[in-house]
């Protein structure tokens, strides 16, 4: 009887912190630097949809290249280790000598990421996807640093979890005597023939295997990530990270498809890689010739490795940016037809054939939509009542909340959950928890006492923070 009474007593305080903190929260949801303030202090689980490299702020990055005295690119912005044969090169020790640095400090950090944009110069979408090449060569060499500026910023801002989109997988498998395929798959999806695209694909499958994507994949994992992650420490009592892989939408389909079953042999044979994903812009000319057939190739890759999970980058469109019929598919596509596990972006969602019947099926399968608002807002210009948040919202979607990529965009997870509040009146304090321990629920870690910790070290979290309230 004595626990029962301590339990209860237990439940009712925290009943009463939680309602004080939301309270609060009612009082200052038009306050900007109110909610800031709020957030930075609210525990916030994990980031779920998150690019290492476009996470990685351009200050580091360039103290890099300065530093091994790169070469730049003084019309593009663009830095390599080594001189290229053509174009206007110089290495920064010879600008430093010269006394244009600082000059061109500027413009390298209004290339490689968002500061100083002003909405007018140069279109939004292209300066974010070309920036990922511009800084790409002082990332290379550079992950460990890279990943523990991530854990650092993670940790002072009261996010326990990442999950990141590292790195393709490097492979010297050649492909040139499966080049045919790429007509024949291409001329199959055409025609929608779904049998013979699988079976085509299983003669490609069958030569990777033979070609050695199985070596691939386990050297990437013992090699490079599971060295790198212990070496480095990454996991402690205060952040855990985890790895997805991905693959390039503007590739061929016969290299896309060998770097997507190495992909998912490396997320099968790994505990740290918690699972596989797709990038580049959407709207590129392959990616939209192809969108159906990499739909394919994810069902099959998933035929034979039904352990791993994926998440794909679907529906990252608006009206405008794509022709208007190639807004009413994407998403169901990835859901239904690759069997997607989580949605990244689902902007396009309002313009989905049938898109009732998608939300309530994604609800009733607890696939979870990855909000990215900041992204959102600069890549294609959606925001407020335009972004489907609150069609996802109204029919059940679980949602996570999530950053992108945080150093392009020079935003925070905070920023993420400051908007929140402020575009959408209806969502209360509870919602905003309840999506903070999705961050941990809708994750890929595949150890359920990893996932058990962070839950349990998020009702902590939350009773420390929650004590806070009422403030005076």
């Amino acid at each position: 009887m004595k626990l029962l009474y301590t339990l209860l007593f237990t439940l009712l305080f925290s009943a009463s912190y939680s309602q004080s903190a939301n309270d609060y929260f009612e009082k200052i949801r038009d306050n900007e630097v109110a909610l800031t303030a709020f957030f930075s202090q609210m525990p916030k689980g994990g980031d779920l949809h998150h690019h290492f490299s476009g996470s990685i702020y351009a200050e580091p990055l360039l103290e890099r290249a300065i530093r091994d005295d790169f070469y730049l690119n003084i019309e593009t912005m663009d830095v390599l280790q080594d001189k290229p044969l053509t174009g206007n090169w110089t290495q920064f020790s010879t600008l430093k000598k010269n006394g244009t640095l600082e000059n061109y400090k500027q413009k390298i950090m209004q290339k490689w990421s968002v500061k100083d944009y002003n909405f007018v110069d140069y279109p939004s979408d292209k300066l974010f996807f070309e920036s990922f090449m511009k800084f790409e060569p002082a990332i290379q060499g550079n992950f460990g640093q890279g990943l523990l500026e991530l854990k650092n910023r993670a940790i002072s801002e009261n996010v326990s979890y990442i999950e990141t989109q590292l790195s393709t997988i490097p492979t010297a498998i050649n492909t040139e005597d499966l080049s045919s395929f790429n007509t024949r798959l291409r001329k199959l999806a055409l025609v929608k023939d779904e049998k013979a695209i699988i079976k085509a694909l299983d003669s490609v499958y069958a030569s990777l295997l033979k070609k050695g994507a199985a070596n691939d994949a386990k050297s990437f994992n013992i090699n490079f990530v599971t060295k790198m992650h212990n070496d480095l420490k990454i996991d402690d009592a205060r952040f855990t990270m985890r790895y997805q892989n991905f693959v390039l939408r503007f590739m061929e389909p016969v290299d896309l498809f060998k770097n997507l079953v190495i992909a998912f042999i490396s997320a099968d044979g790994s505990q740290l890689m918690a699972g596989v994903n797709i990038v580049s812009p959407e709207d590129g000319e392959t990616s939209m010739k192809d969108y159906w057939l990499h739909m394919l190739m994810f069902k099959y890759c998933h035929s034979k490795y039904p352990n791993v999970k994926y998440t794909m980058h679907a529906g990252e469109l608006t009206l405008g940016l794509v022709q208007p019929e190639e807004l009413t598919w994407h998403i169901g596509a990835a859901v239904y037809t690759a069997g997607a596990n989580r949605i990244g972006h689902g902007v396009g969602m309002a313009y989905e054939k049938d898109a009732y019947n998608l939300l309530r099926y994604m609800a009733k399968k607890a696939i979870p939509i990855e909000i990215n608002l900041v992204s959102n807002e600069f890549i294609l210009k959606v925001k407020d009542s335009r972004h489907p948040f609150t069609l996802y919202k109204e029919f059940g979607v679980p949602i996570v909340i999530s950053t992108d990529d945080a150093g392009i965009l020079r935003t925070n997870m905070t920023e993420q959950y400051v908007l929140l509040a402020k575009r959408y009146k209806d969502v209360s304090y509870a919602d905003i928890k309840q999506f903070v321990y999705n961050s941990i629920a809708y994750s890929f870690i595949k150890e359920d006492k990893v996932k058990k910790q962070l839950t349990k070290d998020l009702d902590n979290r939350f009773k420390t923070f929650e004590s806070n309230f009422p403030l005076q």
